[in-house]
């Protein structure tokens, strides 16, 4: 294994020295964090804010307090080692106490964590430089990222420094940092501040450091853990590369994680280079062990990232000041954005079986906020909507309460083809009320519930220029949602191949609440994007399920709709409710129409976030405790853990 040296000529004295001393190994310890998101409270399985219920049953993960319990328990079980602490950008977006404080409270907190080093995300520049600028002004520690160039009008100055170097009990760690390229088209960081390309800056900066002696290079990149596979482990002299971006969850435990941790990248130079991340949202703090020889080469590395879960007790005082600046907040649910000309239909009955007006606003509201990205296609799922909002004022409480799961916009790329098919599973589940319908922008398609699931989908035009043409199968459009369907939640498995996928950032509600503010008054409509061919026999779901209908914030209310709960790392939530009868017994109410169809038993079923068989059981045959017919025409696959996306055999009762 060999890497590159410009050091000059060794004089004599050093040469003398090498030849007389065998330096040992050197042992690092990397603690890091990515896309924090303001995840200032606890967060739970949706990841959106923890109830005080859900704290009370020990259901909670992350947030600032359990942070900085892990990460000081942590630096206690590694005193007397060598250890950095890392952040790998967008701590900025996606919770109110960011809307509220614009980074002044994630800057508290995350100095009390005693950060080594960050490099920025592209949510930094959110507000412009000026939002960076204020936080910048109040981070005790180092912001390094090399292709950040700023002019001399921007306000940040020169304090985004392309890297550092760390003392580390004697030996010098380099830093070098990096944001997306595109973070112009993702964010907003204004005229007085130029994204680079991040493999030339990059390259540069490590150059710069190994002229300087340093031969222990780390790259904390925000650009996403392919482009961190595919480029940045391979610039030369880069050892490590700690990620963020693309909310990338590695492990070697955790079967839905993307890679293992850490996933070891060949470098031209001929040494191995580990790349890690840790997810995202505070729910996870990242923990690698490296080994370098006396020449600053990688010759092992290991770890895995803690799962931060309720086993660890939050800092009281952090809690304490967070519920001290949680107190504005609720002045900010009362503050009013908009008027709405009428009501606008967002109950469950109605926007999980055919368009609905919430719905179109929602969407339409998504599709607004990406068009200059080229996105022309948006789809939203129904059960993501949990109440409707009265006609008149409209509060940000009010459009909170229709979005309560923090959920981010996120864009990607696909087919026609691929679009039908997820239109496809939309309808796959119309007779059971479940939360993937599609409420859609962009286009418009037609349904007929009496066909087989499958076949259900035809005329599906997209509207180009102020007319609608029939999808082409074989062309490629960009398509926004929001980043629970992205990664495949509610059945939408087809979008986790999706090309360019980016969970593009702003909380759904802030969205929306624009989009109101924008158009208002606004007026709620329907304009047949979504029709209906053949009215089938009414579906049980439509009215059976009507005691839930008055929807609140918390998901954790409505154990019915956690199918539809937006949120990637929910699916194997869930799950342990199967071999418990009593956990799935409120989603068992229906069961009264669930039997009267029999006889319409679908033959197969796509799994979505949250099945389980006692669920399924209930639902196709109204009896739970047939759940092992289930599993038995499908293998006796692990209750627990059932294959998001997957497509199953419901036999006839």
């Amino acid at each position: 294994m060999t890497k590159s040296f410009s050091f000059g000529l060794l004089t004599a004295s050093m040469l003398a020295l090498s030849a007389g001393a065998a330096f040992a190994d050197y042992e690092l310890n990397i603690l890091h964090i990515n896309d924090f998101h303001s995840r200032i409270e606890s967060i739970n399985k949706f990841d959106s804010t923890c109830s005080a219920e859900e704290e009370g049953k020990k259901e909670c993960f992350g947030g600032a307090a359990r942070l900085k319990t892990v990460i000081d328990q942590r630096r206690q079980a590694l005193s007397g080692k060598n250890v950095v602490l890392l952040n790998a950008g967008d701590n900025f977006q996606g919770s109110l106490f960011y809307t509220t404080y614009k980074g002044a409270a994630e800057a508290e907190f995350l100095n009390l964590m005693k950060f080594d080093a960050m490099t920025v995300g592209n949510h930094e520049f959110d507000d412009s430089e000026d939002g960076l600028a204020t936080f910048l002004d109040k981070v005790q520690f180092p912001v390094v990222t090399a292709n950040v160039k700023a002019t001399a009008a921007s306000k940040l100055g020169d304090r985004i420094k392309p890297s550092l170097v760390l003392d580390v009990a004697g030996q010098k760690i380099g830093i070098v940092g990096a944001v997306t390229n595109d973070t112009a088209e993702l964010s907003s960081p204004g005229p007085n501040v130029t994204i680079a390309d991040d493999v030339e800056a990059i390259t540069a900066a490590v150059q710069d450091l190994k002229g300087q002696g340093v031969n222990k290079i780390i790259a904390l990149t925000h650009v996403g853990y392919p482009r961190d596979l595919a480029l940045i482990a391979k610039i030369p002299d880069v050892d490590v590369v700690v990620g963020g971006h693309s909310h990338s969850l590695l492990s070697n435990t955790d079967p839905k994680a993307e890679g293992p941790y850490p996933t070891m990248v060949d470098n031209p130079g001929g040494y191995k280079v580990p790349v890690v991340q840790a997810a995202s949202y505070s729910k996870y703090l990242g923990d690698l062990v490296v080994n370098f020889d006396d020449s600053g080469v990688v010759k092992d590395a290991k770890g895995d990232p803690i799962l931060i879960d309720s086993s660890f007790t939050p800092d009281p005082a952090v809690i304490t000041r967070i519920a001290e600046l949680a107190k504005p907040i609720e002045e900010l649910r009362k503050k009013v954005i908009g008027s709405s000309e009428s009501p606008i239909e967002g109950d469950r009955k109605v926007c999980r079986v055919k368009e609905c007006s919430m719905g179109n606003l929602v969407a339409d509201a998504m599709l607004d906020r990406t068009k200059n990205q080229g996105v022309t296609i948006a789809v939203q799922n129904g059960g993501g909507l949990r109440a409707s909002i009265d006609g008149g004022e409209v509060t940000q409480g009010e459009v909170i309460t229709v979005l309560p799961f923090q959920n981010t916009l996120a864009t990607f790329e696909t087919t026609g083809a691929d679009v039908v098919k997820a239109l496809e599973n939309g309808v796959s589940q119309i007779e059971q009320g479940a939360g993937r319908f599609p409420q859609v922008a962009g286009l418009k398609f037609s349904f007929d519930q009496a066909k087989p699931v499958g076949s259900r989908v035809g005329d599906v035009q997209v509207k180009e220029g102020d007319s609608f043409t029939p999808i082409d199968p074989a062309k490629t459009y960009k398509v926004a949602t929001n980043n629970f369907m992205r990664a495949g939640g509610d059945g939408y498995s087809i979008f986790k191949d999706g090309k360019n996928a980016y969970d593009y950032g702003p909380d759904l509600a802030d969205v929306t609440a624009e989009y109101v503010a924008a158009h208002s008054p606004y007026k709620p409509y329907t304009d047949g994007r979504v029709t209906e061919l053949a009215q089938a026999a009414p579906a049980p779901s439509a009215s059976e399920p009507a005691p839930a209908a008055p929807a609140t914030p918390a998901p954790s209310t409505e154990p019915s709709p956690a199918p539809a709960a937006p949120a990637p790392s929910t699916e194997p939530a869930p799950a342990p409710a199967a071999p418990a009868p009593a956990a799935p017994a409120p989603t068992a109410e229906p069961a009264p129409a669930a039997s009267t169809p029999a006889a319409t038993t679908p033959s197969t079923h796509v799994i979505a976030a949250g099945d389980t068989f006692w669920d399924l059981a209930v639902t196709f045959y109204g009896d739970g405790t047939m759940w092992r017919k289930l599993s038995d025409a499908n293998g006796n696959p692990n209750p627990r853990h059932l294959t998001v996306g997957k497509e199953i055999e419901v036999p006839a009762k």
